[in-house]
């Protein structure tokens, strides 16, 4: 299959460079996920990728093919944190300097590993579009090459070899689901797929709050939206690439988003069941399965693109998640400010099985009468038949509950 100047000639090709540079990452069924969906469920393990994503695959067949005289001049990306690493990774393998622009708000260890792997790192600005506006502009004024985090056809070329390596560890795949931001990973991977295996059905999953897809599709071209207010920093992307846009239009056979809430969710059963440290970006596919689990055709592939996680986010996340899964529950309840009376509430939440992990009281607000108290308590249950149980009670003896 020829389409938009890249082929499946291209992306063996791009096998080829990478041997000896990436591993095959494994993919793993899921258990619980195959019950979910009722079929096979194979999670394609990417976040176990040399530098935690699978951009070091794009970057390092860009950056390989590179003339003497360009890797002489350096490198210059721009990256919220898995194409920087990638980037700064394959040129140190390469032996070019590499400059990385990131915003302003890009998680620290991804920052630490940029320049762990001996990149030079910019922040600045609020957006992954800021920064690339940036690094073009680095590279205007120095002379360096601007290495793309999706739009260009070496880099979709190298993303293009997950395909491969799917179809032959699971020839029977019927479904394969992974994230969208600028969209070089879903135009690789549907590029090989559909060379191959043409009834495998490809699908795209974005962020509600950052969904430049659904839009760009419906319009026939790519257009720009505000990609503010995710969790999955790794695909807010504001504007789908050019090249990408014409791939994924032809190739991927439908783009759905999930919201914050269902990302959450499945980063906790990928780190509780699957025993996998997946970023949110990367998780989107399983999000996607847990939000509409009879909508995808066994055996399914999602692919866990990136686990380069900020570990205060991740226990945000998880925080998040299990809030979402009625397992963490927050609730105020105002009761009568007398002696004995948090005693009372908290006896019977511990005759609840219910764990109190944090409490704060309020004694001065207009809502309240002169002699009451509101108490706000972080409880964690045993998900939400426990939670609703722990409410019902509660409601029972007289208190009033008010949740969230």
């Amino acid at each position: 299959m020829v389409l938009a100047r890249v082929t499946l000639d291209d992306v063996v090709a791009a096998r080829d460079l990478l041997a000896g540079v990436v591993v095959s990452t494994p993919v793993l069924r899921s258990r619980v996920l195959s019950e979910i969906v009722g079929g096979p469920v194979h999670l394609k393990c990417e976040n176990l990728q040399r530098a935690g994503s699978f951009k070091v695959r794009g970057a390092y067949v860009r950056i390989a093919k590179l003339t003497g005289d360009d890797r002489r001049r350096g490198v210059v990306a721009a990256s919220a944190g898995n194409h920087a690493q990638g980037v700064a990774l394959a040129s140190g393998l390469v032996d070019t300097r590499a400059t990385v622009y990131m915003p302003e708000g890009a998680p620290l260890p991804k920052v630490e590993a940029t320049q762990a792997y001996g990149a030079e790192v910019v922040l600045g600005g609020e957006s992954v579009d800021v920064a690339l506006t940036r690094a073009k502009e680095h590279a205007e004024r120095t002379g360096a090459v601007f290495i793309h985090p999706f739009d260009h056809p070496d880099v979709i070329a190298g993303q293009g070899t997950i395909g491969l390596e799917i179809v032959e560890q699971l020839p029977e795949v019927g479904t394969i689901v992974l994230g969208i931001g600028g969209g070089g990973l879903a135009a690789g991977v549907a590029l090989a797929v559909k060379s191959l295996r043409p009834g495998v059905r490809i699908v795209g999953v974005q962020a509600e709050q950052a969904a430049a897809y659904p839009a760009s599709l419906a319009m026939g071209e790519p257009v720009v939206v505000d990609p503010s207010g995710t969790m999955a920093d790794g695909i807010a992307v504001g504007r789908p690439g050019e090249l990408p846009f014409e791939m994924i239009h032809y190739l991927v056979d439908t783009v759905v988003t999930v919201s914050e809430e269902e990302i959450s969710r499945a980063l906790v059963l990928c780190v509780e069941r699957a025993k996998l440290v997946v970023e949110p970006a990367g998780v989107v596919g399983v999000a996607a399965l847990l939000a509409h689990p009879h909508a995808f055709e066994p055996s399914v592939v999602a692919v866990l693109s990136g686990g380069n996680i900020d570990p205060l986010l991740l226990s945000k996340v998880l925080r998040h998640g299990l809030a979402a899964a009625g397992r963490y529950l927050t609730v105020r309840i105002r009761m009568s400010d007398r002696p004995g009376a948090l005693a009372r509430l908290l006896g019977t939440l511990g005759e609840l099985r219910a764990n109190v992990i944090d409490i704060a009281h309020e004694r001065v607000n207009a809502r309240m009468h002169v002699d009451e108290v509101e108490v706000k308590l972080q409880v964690e249950t045993r998900g939400q038949a426990h939670s609703d149980e722990v409410l019902g009670v509660l409601g029972n003896e007289g208190y009033k509950v008010f949740v969230g």
